[in-house]
């Protein structure tokens, strides 16, 4: 393992802002995988399996079943200043790295580190970024595609390899397009965006499913030794599904506790009872939510309080 700095910027007050990044395998070998953390200051659990990742290669390392002939980049925590003061931005002008990309080496600070993390990670030909979802709630690990560019049906394909029981795709919006998974996949690297169950806490149970997933992953591109923690190539067949195929299941004209039947994962039919509102002063049941379609639960709101067409549910229809 090689460890060091990939940008270090000065900012007042404080010690230097050093990102770090972890390197195994042939330094001089071909560049398989880049695996990027946390860019917003409340992504602890994207920096735990991050941490993990590392120690994890540093022993497979040390026993000889890394690839001579390949490259890997960890890069836990792009953002610590943000991490070491509880903000989920940049504090300094509340900017996100991940709406930064491709950056600028003489812009904003959050412009200067997406561009030093993009003169590293692009020269990788597959890139893995642990994200935090952009809903409230629990909801099934896995892994998403932006559909962009040539090599997007190919990055598909290899998503497989991850073994996550669905692969997420979606078309990129303009908001999209100043992202890592965009830049990256305009640069002719396979992109993937892996999706754990928690943010601002650990989850070690969803921590070691995706940690064994991009294990997977990488014994799939000739990283890892085969006897690597006795991982398989994955051979079960991951759904690939479209974002905008998830069915939502929403309040209607109610507000109030919300209590659940289900659990994410949970395969349900089609009229089958999975939620609840009950009125916030006497609890009667004001709304009964009922699976539209026959599927799974991917998605589910984890709040007590509910307020009117709010989507509770998303479900994964059964093929």
């Amino acid at each position: 393992m090689r460890s060091g700095v990939v940008y270090q910027m000065e900012v007042p007050h404080r010690e230097p802002v050093r990102i770090r990044g972890y390197e195994f395998g042939n330094e001089r070998g071909a560049r398989a995988c880049a695996i990027v953390g946390s860019m917003r200051g409340n992504e602890v659990q994207q920096a735990f399996i991050c941490a993990r990742l590392v120690a994890l290669l540093a022993n497979l390392e040390h026993e000889h079943m890394i690839s001579a002939d390949k490259n890997v980049l960890v890069i836990p925590c792009a953002n610590p200043f943000s991490m070491n003061v509880q903000q989920r931005f940049w504090p300094m002008d509340r900017t996100d790295i991940n709406r930064s990309f491709p950056g600028d080496e003489s812009g904003e600070a959050t412009e200067r580190i997406a561009a030093a993390l993009m003169r590293v990670a692009q020269t990788y030909e597959h890139g893995i970024q642990l994200c935090s979802f952009n809903q409230q709630g629990d909801f099934l690990p896995h892994v998403r595609i932006m559909r962009q560019g040539p090599i997007s049906g190919k990055s598909a394909e290899l998503a497989c390899d991850f073994g996550f029981p669905y692969i997420m795709t979606r078309e990129p919006s303009p908001f999209d397009k100043s992202t890592l998974n965009y830049t990256w996949q305009q640069n002719g690297t396979h992109a993937f965006s892996v999706y754990s169950r928690a943010t601002d806490r650990i989850d070690k149970g969803s921590a070691h499913t995706v940690t064994d997933a991009v294990l997977r992953f990488l014994l799939a591109r000739g990283v890892l030794d085969p006897a690597a923690r006795g991982l398989a190539v994955q051979t079960a067949t991951s759904s690939l599904l479209g974002e905008d195929e998830l069915v939502d299941l929403r309040t209607r004209r109610s507000a109030g506790f919300l209590i659940t039947t289900v659990r994410v994962g949970d395969r349900v039919r089609k009229g089958q009872k999975l939620a609840q509102v009950l009125d916030a002063f006497d609890t009667h049941v004001l709304e009964t939510l009922q699976a539209p379609v026959d599927g799974r639960v991917f998605f589910m709101r984890t709040d007590s309080l509910v307020q009117q067409h709010m989507v509770v549910l998303r479900i994964a229809p059964k093929a």
